[in-house]
């Protein structure tokens, strides 16, 4: 019993864990699109729920068969995150980009009575015939289930960081059964933590309905701020600490 305090303090610090910097822009790029709290509230659920398995899983095998993990393969999951939150850039700055392009170009085609030359030039999505992008053909199916995405997020985020929370139980914790209670409860304070996360984040997007404008300009900065931690974290990663340099 002299591990309880610790595997409930597991709980503060999992919601603790979900206020890092990559955990709450990656989560910002996805509820950037959802215009109601619940929608927001349910992201981090799922977010959560990806997280909690990863780390769940991984950590137990860490504790339980005394697995060592090297700080190359440490980095090459903290690598995953990165490049998955230039995807989620890539992917929101896109979205933007081809909503100004619906809504710009009409209006400039029928300002200038040139619909039907400007339409062809640009290729424009809105027309019977128009194609989706090569994007949006690859990740549209991601539409039909809300709650994949944040899942499959919380699985990368939770990859990278099951390997630190293993081992520093290990350093607490000596009881094997209290060191997995401490994974679970670690990982229902993260799922917790960023069900909050969320909805602090979607207020300002909420607020914005009715003021197209100001919304669009958060989604871009929200996509922009996922695309260059991603692109500083992947410098770091591989350039600064040697994971593509080092033989």
């Amino acid at each position: 019993m002299q591990s309880f305090p610790v595997v409930v303090l597991g709980f503060l610090l999992g919601m603790l864990h979900a206020t890092d910097a990559d955990h709450v822009v990656a989560m910002s790029a996805v509820v950037a699109r959802q215009r109601s709290i619940g929608s927001a509230a349910r992201a981090g659920f799922f977010w959560g729920l990806g997280h909690t398995l990863t780390v769940f899983l991984l950590g137990s095998a860490i504790i339980l068969f005394n697995l060592a993990v090297s700080t190359r393969l440490e980095q090459a999951m903290e690598f995953c995150v990165a490049l998955m939150l230039v995807l989620l850039g890539v992917v929101t700055l896109s979205r933007m980009s081809r909503q100004v392009h619906e809504t710009v170009t009409p209006s400039l085609a029928q300002r200038f009575a040139v619909r039907e030359e400007v339409a062809a030039f640009a290729g424009s999505e809105n027309s019977p015939g128009a194609r989706p992008s090569w994007l949006g053909r690859r990740l549209g199916h991601l539409g039909r289930y809300p709650g994949l995405r944040p899942f499959s997020i919380g699985l990368v985020h939770g990859m990278a960081g099951s390997a630190a929370v293993a081992l520093l139980v290990l350093t607490q914790i000596r009881e094997p059964a209290w060191a997995v209670a401490y994974l679970l409860l670690f990982g229902v304070g993260t799922t917790a933590g960023m069900m909050l996360m969320t909805l602090v984040i979607v207020i300002p997007f909420v607020q914005t309905r009715r003021m197209p404008l100001l919304g669009f300009g958060l989604q871009v900065l929200a996509g922009a701020l996922s695309l260059g931690l991603g692109c500083y974290m992947a410098f770091r990663l591989g350039v600064t600490d040697g994971l593509f340099i080092q033989p």
